[in-house]
């Protein structure tokens, strides 16, 4: 039984992930989609792609919006287009005046949408009631 449950883990083509609303959240979640990518067997490129722009998303979440917030990975194929998505949703922005989580080394911030933009096919935001929800797609090759 649990083979069988295992198998069908990995066979799925969405992940959705909370994210605590700590800077540990990146590597600790990075670390559980690097799994869920190799069981997907994509090619290494586009997995450490992926990693970087998923990494690059929660940073963004923890870092300048307000709890709670998860992460949504999934795949698709269609027309001969293989695509790998990474959606973060959060409560929007976190107000002024109100903490936020501050990164170690503030020289190395704000970099990170323009790594998603140079790595993804496509990508944006989307801000809806219930928060925003930054994505992008990145292409198999």
């Amino acid at each position: 039984m649990t083979a069988q449950l295992d198998a069908v883990v990995r066979e799925a083509a969405e992940h959705v992930c909370p994210l605590p609303h700590i800077p540990e959240a990146v590597s600790v979640v990075r670390r559980r989609m690097r799994t869920v990518l190799a069981d997907w067997n994509l090619a290494p490129d586009l997995a450490e792609d992926a990693l970087l722009v998923i990494s690059e998303l929660i940073t963004n979440a923890v870092v300048h919006a307000l709890p709670p917030a998860a992460l949504r990975l999934s795949r698709a194929g269609a027309d001969g287009r293989h695509t790998v998505r990474v959606e973060v949703t959060d409560a929007g922005p976190a107000a002024h005046g109100r903490p936020v989580v501050e990164p170690c080394e503030a020289d190395e911030h704000g970099r990170g949408i323009g790594i998603v933009t140079a790595l993804a096919a496509e990508c944006g935001t989307q801000v809806h009631a219930g928060g925003t929800t930054r994505w992008a797609e990145l292409l198999a090759v």
